[in-house]
């Protein structure tokens, strides 16, 4: 299970896709707009205007985080659309979360799962991990474990933490998955090594229902995916 040879051609797309917003972003000025430049936020803004998208998705997340400016949830949502409807995955998800909270529009499921889905079908795992979690809740879209497992994979797959800590819950509870601790261990263990407090909880949680074996295989498997 050699995840970067299995992974190889998606990988490089997107790798593609992050160069290219990555030769954007090095002529925006976000990181001095954020510690109050005010000709930085004014040239941040003139770009987002211009209907430059990196710029844009950072305008949203200076007005959702208060960095910068004071905090403006409805700004952040016409910021994150601008981005989001140029097809930016980053401003889709981000638009996706707001819409999901009801932060700065009215609450409303569909649109979350909407953007979330333009956002997964990108590539980009926190969209995906974001969709597979309406489909585990049947929030805006109806519940099918089958379809949660799919999207938190994919998530999972590109190394993203809560998608991998979200794939391992459903192989420990067998829901849109045949149960198995082993696999879920291994998925648990993966994200708690990045750091995820709730993956270590899990992962201790798990290893005290497992033998020994399971457990190594489980880290053995997990060994394989990094390497």
């Amino acid at each position: 299970m050699k995840l970067f040879k299995k992974l190889g051609l998606m990988l490089l797309m997107l790798v593609m896709v992050m160069v290219a917003q990555a030769q954007q972003s090095a002529a925006v000025p976000y990181e001095a707009a954020i510690k109050g430049d005010k000709a930085a936020f004014a040239q941040l803004k003139t770009l987002g205007n211009k209907g430059h998208i990196v710029a844009q998705f950072a305008l949203g997340f200076m007005y959702e985080r208060g960095e910068g400016v004071p905090k403006d949830s409805a700004q952040a949502v016409a910021w994150y659309r601008k981005s989001a409807e140029q097809g930016n995955a980053r401003g889709q998800s981000n638009l996706g979360a707001m819409y999901a909270r009801g932060d700065g529009v009215p609450k409303d499921a569909v649109q979350a799962v909407f953007w979330y889905r333009k956002s997964a079908e990108q590539g980009y795992a926190w969209g995906q991990s974001k969709l597979g979690n309406m489909y585990a809740n049947g929030n805006g879209v109806p519940k099918d474990a089958v379809q949660a497992v799919f999207w938190y994979r994919k998530s999972a797959e590109q190394g993203n933490a809560w998608g991998q800590n979200s794939l391992g819950a459903m192989y420990e509870n067998g829901n849109g998955v045949p149960k198995d601790l082993v696999i879920a261990y291994m998925w648990q263990h993966l994200a708690a090594y990045q750091g995820y407090e709730t993956a270590k909880r899990a992962r201790e949680a798990l290893g005290k229902i497992m033998t020994s074996a399971q457990i190594a295989e489980a880290q053995r498997l997990s060994y394989e995916v990094i390497l």
